[in-house]
Formats: structure tokens, C-alpha cells, sequence
């Protein structure tokens, strides 16, 4: 998590499962970031995270800058240093 802060990167989770659901289940694994409720899977479909069988989730990290624009997009769970150096400004 310090190294999404350091990048200026909040992460969040995004799943079909209800609030209070989320709640419950953050608070048990004691996350530090939220977790969004997508019930009827309309962000999982815009970002093309959707399996075959139009329910399940596909695991995938998307980083959206602050304009809107997609900074970084890779399906499974890429490392934490991966995904900063993706968005981080080149130096050198």
C-alpha cells in the first residue's frame, strides 16, 4: 500500500458482491482500501473484466489517471512494483 501512496495511486476493489457484504469481509481481512459494489457487473463489463459466462469476474488491475485515461491495464493480479512503474514518470 506505501508504494500507491508514494505514487499517487488509490487503490479500490470492485466485485458484485453487496455492501454490506463488503463490509464484513474488509473488516475481517482488515483491508485499508475500499470496496465498490458492482451488483449488476456494469463497471466488470466496461472494463472487460467479464468471463465467458457474463458472471463471473476476471480478476483485472486497471489505473485510471485522474483525466480519465487508462495509465495501466493487465488482467490477474501483477505486482505491486509493476503496476508503479507503469505510471511513474521515466527519469534519465
Amino acid at each position: 500500500m506505501a508504494k500507491f501512496q508514494q505514487a499517487g495511486i488509490q487503490p479500490f476493489g470492485v466485485n458484485p458482491a453487496g455492501v454490506d457484504s463488503h463490509f464484513k469481509y474488509a473488516t475481517k481481512l482488515s483491508f485499508n482500501f475500499p470496496l465498490l459494489s458492482d451488483p449488476d457487473r456494469a463497471i466488470a463489463r466496461a472494463y472487460h473484466a467479464l468471463k465467458d459466462d457474463g458472471q463471473g469476474i476476471q480478476r483485472s488491475v486497471y489505473v485510471v489517471q485522474r483525466n480519465g485515461t487508462i495509465a495501466f491495464a493487465q488482467r490477474g493480479a501483477p505486482p505491486p512494483d509493476e503496476i508503479v512503474a507503469a505510471v511513474s514518470p521515466r527519469k534519465g
